[in-house]
């Protein structure tokens, strides 16, 4: 496991605290991994939606580059 020091306004530093002082987790570390596993599912969830929205090739390569183009 590595360690980063990251710099933290003291608004951003008052959350952290706040949310390790109401049982969130039981540290700042603890409250950091959570809110990145949170962004990483997010960003994922939205790979996906960003996916559906795409629209769908299908056919031969030849006429769907002549639609491309």
């Amino acid at each position: 496991m590595s360690t980063i020091s990251v710099p933290l306004n003291s608004k951003l530093e008052l959350s952290l605290d706040y949310l390790v002082k109401s049982g969130v987790a039981s540290n700042r570390a603890a409250v950091m991994r959570r809110a990145l596993e949170r962004l990483s599912e997010e960003e994922a969830v939205e790979a996906v939606l960003r996916a559906v929205r795409e629209p769908i090739l299908r056919g031969d390569l030849k006429d769907l580059m002549k639609k491309i183009k």
